[in-house]
């Protein structure tokens, strides 16, 4: 008997279809001399400090640093989990063969290497590696399984990893929880997530730190086009004028008249990060919700695997494409440029030497039905989908016109552009189509008449137009991905800048969402808008850690170790030696610090539940009340973010008050009581569902003594 075991019961169930497993039992399919079982993700985790002696049990300083001899593992304390483990058990103990079935990658490999260790396998492993869960790819995978030695050195790699997080998140959370926590509340530390917080709040300091700058520039304006003088900008309005002055009067001469045929390469093919940038600037989607959802679209194959740092693919896949373009049926339309002509085949798109593990994210040759997917799936797999077409498409193609003029003794320019082939931009709007952070903000702002060199004309509008310099631009979550994806800048040593760029930046493709996420759990950070601000507490925490737990040099090191140890280049008992003494000074060195930590979003309202005071926080949804205990865990909404859209300016309304004093908020000045916006929505008939929508959202994320969401369900039971 041959004992498959994935990842996910999903992917279980598409195997078993495949290997002809098709009898269900209790977790697991049986057939055809295959059992097809599932994890559900981690079944297994490192040891908790207090699992290996009881003096690790409480939280002390004199305990620290917490360094076992040994690691190990033990079962996640669930009851699925425990059963289902169980299960595997039993059949591997019955097993002729096992077949790692896992996601292909080191976090994969890790899972079941873990679980196997756990069971007690003694059998025969095979290692099954794909990208996709179609059928064919099943069937081609299971023609090609690889002995489990093969990927021995990336399992070691995981457990290094696993094991080195372990040493320093763990010894430095307690550490800073101890020294500067108030009661229990927990101070977070990790090697990724620290360094992350500091790009955030070493952004706010550059911005608080800019001191703006008024600049003057001279424009003048000729068949309305706009012309820029060359002149550098001037630092007062009185020498602009000046300058002004001296036009008065003056010819325009056309000089020059240059024109320039342009094209434009489409975009690369999504990794998981540029996907996640991509889904939050169009349609403000979070990291996590962007994994959630081509995680989904990947379990219902109906795209590749999704957690890959390369948008590159293999010649291989080339072949497939008609195949995938053809099974796109909602998108024929877009399809048709491509009709009659050899698909492009780019050097850009196809390069074996850039794919590793898994290539680019793309679809795949399943039918879709996009009724039957969920608003997210849609837009996330559309994204997906016209990134495909583009790749494949033409160029976009055009002619730059550049026209130089002058003014007395002065020299002015304007730019233009013109389309000659749409090419990929066809299949995006006008607005998508230059969203590009690198090209020229003038470049397309104006279209040219025709004009003719030797021209001149009376100058008839001169003027002179006020400036200022800008401060940096605060992270969003798309722009902290990308910063998370290319921190280098943080990193002088150049091999370790080179190792932290070969190893794709802060975090991995997999983790970078729930970095971002827990460092708004954590009250590190707290979004206005699109924008994410650091709250005193993150900002107070980067200013007492010492500067390399704070940079990205430490995640450089590790990285270029770790990828040396996955190619079987480096001693893996070396690295978590260096990870022991490097938590054994660091536990030594904050000890004797003489820093402050202060608790300045502390109210005066004590917890109804232990009687300690309260902090005021700004959640994801709004502004919470929590107690600084986290054992005690209580929490109370003060406002929150509705659904409800403010009927001046559009914008989510916030509800605040209790009883009869509660009302809608906007940034805009716009006030309305609850009463009253309730029978403003009944008139127009929108008033339920705005509030279904938001108390759906309220279901899923279920936040404790949210005494808003509970009105609103009153009001909504009240008006069905």
């Amino acid at each position: 008997m041959k004992v498959c075991v994935t990842e996910k019961p999903s992917v279980a169930r598409d195997i078993a279809k495949i290997l002809g497993a098709n009898t269900p039992q209790s977790g697991y399919y049986e057939g055809n001399g295959y059992c097809v079982t599932w994890t559900y993700g981690h079944l297994c985790t490192l040891k908790e400090p207090a699992d290996y002696t009881d003096f690790w049990k409480s939280w002390r300083l004199g305990a620290l640093p917490m360094i076992p001899p040994r690691f190990g593992i033990k079962l996640i304390d669930q009851e699925n989990v425990h059963r289902q483990f169980k299960v595997i058990e039993s059949l591997i103990a019955h097993a002729d063969e096992v077949i790692n079935c896992g996601d292909a990658g080191q976090e994969g490999e890790l899972i079941q290497r873990w679980v196997y260790q756990k069971a007690g396998c003694d059998k025969p492993v095979r290692r099954l590696w794909i990208s996709s869960l179609t059928d064919e790819s099943i069937r081609e995978g299971f023609q090609h399984l690889e002995p489990q030695e093969k990927y021995h050195t990336l399992y070691i790699a995981g457990l290094c990893r696993a094991i080195g997080d372990w040493v320093l998140g763990i010894n430095a959370t307690r550490l800073y929880t101890l020294k500067y926590g108030l009661d229990r509340q927990i101070l977070s530390i990790g090697r990724v997530q620290t360094p992350t917080l500091a790009l955030i709040v070493n952004r706010q300091k550059e911005i608080e730190e800019f001191v703006p700058k008024d600049t003057w520039e001279i424009k003048t304006k000729y068949r309305d086009v706009v012309f820029t003088s060359t002149l550098k900008p001037f630092e007062t309005e009185e020498k602009a004028r000046e300058r002004l002055e001296t036009l008065a009067g003056k010819l325009l001469h056309i000089n020059d008249v240059s024109k320039k045929k342009g094209t434009e390469a489409p975009p690369r093919l999504f990794d998981l990060t540029s996907l996640q940038v991509e889904a939050n600037k169009k349609y403000g989607y979070s990291a996590d919700l962007t994994l959630r959802t081509i995680q989904s679209l990947y379990e219902k194959k109906l795209t590749t695997y999704p957690r890959v740092d390369t948008t590159y693919l293999t010649l291989d896949v080339y072949k497939k494409c008609g195949q995938i373009l053809n099974s796109m049926t909602p998108y024929q339309a877009l399809l048709q440029p491509l009709r009659g002509e050899p698909l492009r085949k780019s050097t850009k798109v196809f390069d074996n030497s850039k794919v590793t593990d898994h290539h680019a994210i793309i679809p795949t040759e399943q039918y879709v039905d996009l009724n039957k997917l969920s608003r997210e799936e849609r837009h996330i797999y559309d994204l997906v989908v016209r990134r495909f077409i583009a790749v494949l498409s033409a160029p976009f193609e055009y002619d730059e016109v550049q026209v130089k003029i002058t003014v007395g003794r002065y020299n002015f320019y304007a730019k233009g552009q013109s389309i000659k082939s749409a090419g990929w931009k066809a299949l995006y709007d006008s607005s998508l189509a230059d969203d590009d952070d690198d090209a020229e903000p003038d470049l397309a702002a104006q279209r040219l008449p025709a004009l003719s060199q030797g021209a001149a004309a009376a100058v008839k509008e001169v003027r002179v137009c006020a400036g200022k310099t800008s401060p940096p631009a605060r992270y969003t979550e798309a722009t902290l991905l990308t910063a998370m994806e290319n921190p280098a800048s943080q990193v002088e040593d150049g091999r370790l800048r080179d190792a932290l760029k070969t190893a794709g930046g802060l975090g991995t493709p997999a983790t970078r969402a729930d970095i971002i996420e827990k460092l708004f759990n954590s009250f590190y950070i707290e979004r206005r808008g699109r924008e994410i601000f650091p709250t005193s507490k993150g900002r107070q925490l980067i200013g007492i850690v010492p500067p390399d737990l704070k940079s990205a040099e430490l995640t450089a090191k590790w990285e270029q170790q770790l990828s040396l140890i996955a190619e079987g280049k480096a001693n893996d008992r070396k690295f978590i030696e260096e990870m022991r003494g490097y938590a054994s000074s660091l536990v030594q060195a904050v000890k004797s610090s003489t820093a402050e930590y202060k608790h300045d979003n502390m109210t005066r309202e004590p917890c109804p539940q232990c009687g300690k005071y309260l902090l005021e926080v700004n959640g994801k949804k709004g502004k919470m009340l929590v107690c600084q205990d986290r054992d005690c865990g209580y929490r109370k909404s003060i406002s929150v973010i509705t659904n409800a859209r403010c009927p001046e300016c559009h914008k989510k309304l916030e509800m605040r008050g209790e009883g009869d004093k509660k009302a809608f908020f906007c940034v805009c000045g716009y006030r309305e009581k609850l009463s009253d916006f309730e029978k403003r929505k009944e008139s127009s008939g929108a008033g339920k569902r705005d509030a279904a929508r938001y108390m759906q959202q309220q279901a899923k994320q279920k936040p404790a003594g949210n005494a808003l969401a509970d009105q609103l369900a009153k009001w909504m039971e009240e008006n069905k």
